[in-house]
């Protein structure tokens, strides 16, 4: 699977584009060097779409790197006097 698609790339090859969102899931297309948006089949998409879908469900399938982990450091105290 490609990390991702220069928006250049992703439009000479559009159709191995979706072909890659069909089988291997969703695919990023980058512009000027940053995420600008995200192919990913019908499917995918209603799944991802369903109001009675939770969060939890919603990110259940995805990507390894999409995975986020929750900084455990401490909180420094605040006054507010």
């Amino acid at each position: 699977m490609k990390e991702a698609w220069q928006l250049q790339d992703a439009k000479a090859h559009f159709s191995e584009l979706v072909e890659a969102a069909l089988k291997e899931g969703p695919q990023t297309v980058t512009r000027r060097g940053e995420n600008a948006v995200v192919v990913l089949s019908h499917r995918e998409y209603l799944r991802l779409s369903q109001a009675d879908t939770t969060l939890d469900e919603a990110l259940s399938g995805a990507p390894a790197e999409l995975l986020f982990q929750r900084d455990r450091s401490s909180i420094p105290a605040v006054s507010l006097e």
